[in-house]
């Protein structure tokens, strides 16, 4: 037998540390400007998340390696539920944007300090491929205008709409907005396929200001960015709260299903104890702290969290010193400001790639026929619901929830006869939806089988057998007797023998499960 031995991650500040989140740092800055454009917010309010959130969400993190900011999953999930309520880039989508974070921290942290980490797992895998490939086709919609250099705000469209605006109309494209966007993304994948290391991002950002600054690019760029600290405030569009909690709770649970992944991976391939509950409370500290700075909503990131552990980083203060590091930019964050729109883009499209899962989308079919139908279903429902794709995720619980019961209501029952006895093997789970089938089933054996005089059910094969499946075995039972049939019930595991019993079986025949 193999022991496993778990190391508990360190709590000690280190040079790697440093030297780890200056790294993650300097990816951070312009990735959380991207983000935010994404979210429909002005840039610096990306930084403002990016500087509060990973410096909070250190001081109780349980994962050394996780590090919190505006990530693009989010970010596209902030735009859709804001975008009925305000238009992007007011001070009024602002400060909803900053509600939602708070929200989405609150319910973090409830679910932290009740320990119910399980409301994470409510989406199956199947739900998420599907939902994250969409995801993934409408983050390049929302950025297809900055890539093209085609301004659509005024158009008052949808991401889907505007995508479809912009590749209409080519004689509005602008080729070297479009040749800044292509380059970017070329310089990050290539970086990336060269090793982790290589900051991708921070070369594309930089080539980008520079190309901007000595050669005067006159299209869209990242514009004036208000310098100095944020201020921290609860003044907040409150009476707006009853229209942000589904979509705050769905970022809540959906943003932490990707960071519990990552944080996981990690901790088994070091064999470090890993806290989910703990991880749920620093990810909503986090997103409360976002919300008070004027941020968005923050999750996170593969892509930092690995070059953080690949950096060298052995506690979770590394984080910390990647906030600090954001926290000391912002006084000198006009510099960006000439940085194209279109180098954001790039980073955005260039981020966005793991998420669409097309070969385990594809795959979906082969392993399971129902879950296919729930992959491919969350998929289409999320375009089709888009910008409002958090009501593809609630609807994409829903068709996994049915396609569980469906399962389920089919119970697999084996039946043979030897001699005068039906022997009836039901397997699976008996429950009060199947247990209509295992009576139609018992019955229609028993008419095809006019010689039988004895019904032997075996129960070894049931995983469980509720109150309801029960008292249908019962009914069974006083048929048979009236028919003038014996019945005997074998191998009843020690569960379904009580419940058994509790129905009011005791003159049928039970072996007494061990230790009774």
């Amino acid at each position: 037998m193999t022991n496993f031995i778990f190391a508990e991650p360190t709590h000690q500040l280190s040079l790697r540390d440093i030297f780890a989140g200056l790294g993650v740092a300097l990816m951070l800055i312009p990735g959380s400007m991207a983000y935010a454009e994404l979210a429909g917010l002005p840039s610096h309010h990306g930084l403002y998340a990016a500087a509060a959130a990973p410096i909070v969400a250190a001081l109780y993190a349980s994962s050394p390696y996780l590090q919190t900011g505006p990530v693009a999953m989010t970010a596209l999930l902030t735009l859709g539920a804001l975008l009925p309520l305000a238009e992007p880039g007011t001070a009024e989508f602002t400060s909803l944007a900053a509600l939602l974070a708070v929200i989405c921290g609150l319910v973090r942290l409830a679910v932290g300090l009740t320990k119910s980490g399980w409301v994470s797992y409510l989406m199956s895998r199947a739900v998420m491929t599907g939902f994250t490939s969409a995801v993934a086709i409408l983050i390049v919609c929302a950025r297809l205008p900055s890539t093209f250099g085609v301004d659509v705000s005024d158009a008052n469209v949808g991401v889907v709409r505007g995508a479809v605006l912009t590749l209409s109309d080519p004689s509005s494209w602008e080729f070297l907005a479009l040749t800044l966007t292509a380059t970017s993304v070329i310089i990050i994948v290539i970086g990336r396929a060269v090793h982790t290391l290589v900051p991708g991002v921070l070369i594309a950002a930089l080539l980008g200001l520079l190309f901007s600054i000595i050669f005067g690019y006159e299209g869209s760029v990242v514009g004036e960015i208000p310098v100095g600290l944020p201020a921290v405030s609860i003044d907040l569009p409150w009476s707006s709260l009853p229209a942000l909690l589904l979509p705050g709770a769905v970022i809540a649970v959906v943003g932490f299903a990707d960071s519990a992944s990552i944080a996981r991976v990690f901790a088994n391939e070091d064999r470090q104890r890993w806290n989910p509950s703990r991880e749920f409370l620093s990810q909503g500290m986090a997103n409360v702290a976002a919300g008070l700075v004027g941020g968005l909503p923050v999750g996170g990131s593969f892509a930092r969290s690995s070059v953080n552990r690949l950096s060298g980083a052995r506690s979770r203060w590394s984080g910390l010193i990647a906030g600090l590091v954001v926290l000391a930019f912002l006084p000198f964050a006009d510099v960006l400001a000439p940085l194209p729109q279109a180098i954001l883009s790039g980073i955005v499209i260039a981020a966005i790639w793991p998420l669409f899962r097309v070969k385990e989308l594809m795959n979906l079919w082969a392993m399971s026929g129902p879950q296919g139908m729930v992959g491919w279903g969350t998929f289409g429902i999320t375009l089709i619901l888009a910008p409002r794709i958090e009501q593809a995720v609630v609807l994409g619980v829903v068709m996994a929830t049915a396609a569980h019961m469906w399962r389920e209501l089919s119970t697999a029952i084996e039946t043979r006869i030897e001699g005068e006895e039906l022997h009836f093997q039901p397997k699976g789970v008996l429950w009060f939806g199947s247990a209509p089938a295992l009576e139609d089933a018992l019955l229609s054996s028993l008419a095809q089988e006019p010689g039988v005089k004895r019904i032997i059910v075996h129960c070894g094969g049931l995983g469980r057998i509720d109150l309801t499946a029960a008292q249908g075995i019962a009914r069974i039972a006083e048929q048979a007797q009236v028919a003038g049939l014996e019945m005997e019930i074998r191998e009843a595991p020690e569960h379904a023998y009580r419940v058994l019993q509790a129905v009011g079986l005791e003159s049928i025949q039970y072996p007494i499960p061990n230790g009774d």
